[in-house]
Parts: C-alpha cells; structure tokens; sequence
C-alpha cells in the first residue's frame, strides 16, 4: 500500500469512528465551538430500565437508538436512593458498561424506518459534512454541559425525550425557546440519576428542579465522574423493529 492510501485509509477509519460516537469527522478537533445556551429548563428523571407508567411514557429497557438498551448497560439503574460522588455516582451492585451520566432531549434523528429528512440542516455538527445515512445518529453519545445552581455536570445523549421526539426548535434554537411539552411541568429533559445527584436535585424523581445546558464537543469536556466510562456504542436496532 502506498503512503498516499495508508493516509487515506486511517482518515476513513478516523472518521468511521467519530460518526460511531454520534459527531462529524472533524468535529471533536475543533476546540471552544460554542452551541446555544438552554436556560431555566425543567429536568425530570429517568432510568434505563425504568417501565412505562407512573409518569414515565416510554418503557426505558430500551432507547430511542438501542433496542437492548438495558443488557447493553449491564443492568437496571436503580434510582431509588441517593448516589456518592466518592463512587463517581455509580449505580449499586454493578460497573456499567455504557456511561451512567446520560440524558435525553426532545429530538431523534433516527426516526425509524428512516432518518429526519432535516437533521443535516437543523443539526448544527452536521452541517457542511454528507449524510452518513440511515442507521447512523448524530445525536447518539453527543455531550452536553448541564448546569444547576453553582454545580456544573456533564452526560451522554442516549435516548430522545421527554414526551416528544421532533421539539426542532427548542433543541437546536438560539432563541431560548420554551419545550413544546406541557406534561410534567413544561419538562425539557430527562436526566439519569448520576446526573440527578451530581447536580444536587430535591427529588429523587420530580419535576420542580430546572437547569440550564447546551451542548459541547467531547474535546471540551473536562475531566469528571462522567468520563470514568464513555458511551461509544452506535445504533442497535433488531430487523424487524
């Protein structure tokens, strides 16, 4: 092999494997790209493994992007008691596999059988690069800073939420717009319960906390509990779903 395709050959996979964690080839060398701030957002909790009812409307054994979402994690995430930040907020009982600070947002670009004829127009990281196609999110693993009060946390997107999946404006807007959901209390994200802890929440499960966040590229998060174990893993969806 020539030096000229051993080059293009690495660049491939470079890029194969940032698109894997959810972003744009070049994305995460890009330092200091700024996304607009989300302020005063209602944040409820949920937890993979949670069933549908009681607040919840989805049954989170699964996610927007991970049909076997639960097995994938290693477990249920048990939300039932108040995590320590001397175990990183793990949960008990087990090491996750997949990052324990994850989150969702009211927008999915995968919306099955077929991707979001916009995401490459109202996505702001995937703006300027070619469509990876279907199977392919770029939502999936994207970071985004969370904070309440003086408390500053960082998650994963893993799932789509709460209550809707398209909320384009909300989401990606720089205007501050509202969410469009009403159900509990006008909630603009859901946040896991290592997120829920690290943040410092008043209740275990409620809608009364609210938060600002925007998202962030991985090369601008900082060292934290949340980088103990990254979420890499792409699309799963079963054939058939």
């Amino acid at each position: 092999m020539t030096r000229k395709l051993a080059r293009l050959a690495v660049a491939a996979l470079l890029a194969f494997a940032v698109l894997g964690q959810g972003g744009s080839p070049g994305a995460d060398a890009i330092r200091g790209r700024r996304y607009p701030r989300h302020t005063n957002i209602t944040a409820t909790v949920f937890w993979i493994g949670e069933p549908q009812g009681n607040g919840s409307s989805e049954d989170n054994s699964i996610s927007a992007y991970d049909d076997a979402w639960q097995r994938h994690y290693g477990g249920v995430d048990d939300p039932s008691y108040r995590r320590s930040a001397a175990n990183s907020y793990f949960p008990r009982g087990f090491t996750p596999k997949e990052n324990p600070f994850y989150l969702d947002v009211p927008y999915d670009d995968l919306n099955l059988p077929k991707t979001r004829a916009e995401r490459m127009r109202v996505i702001p990281w995937a703006r300027g690069m070619q469509d990876p196609g279907d199977g392919v999110s770029l939502m999936k693993n994207r970071w985004v800073k969370v904070r309440k009060g003086n408390r500053v946390c960082y998650g994963q997107v893993e799932d789509a939420g709460p209550y809707r999946y398209g909320d384009t404006k909300y989401v990606f807007g720089s205007d501050d717009r509202r969410p469009l959901a009403r159900r509990a209390n006008n909630a603009g994200m859901d946040v896991s319960p290592a997120l829920r802890d690290c943040l410092g929440f008043r209740d275990l499960n409620g809608d009364r906390d609210r938060v600002d966040w925007r998202f962030v590229d991985a090369v601008d998060v900082p060292d934290g509990p949340w980088k103990r174990v990254v979420t890499t893993s792409g699309v799963y969806h079963r054939p058939g779903d």
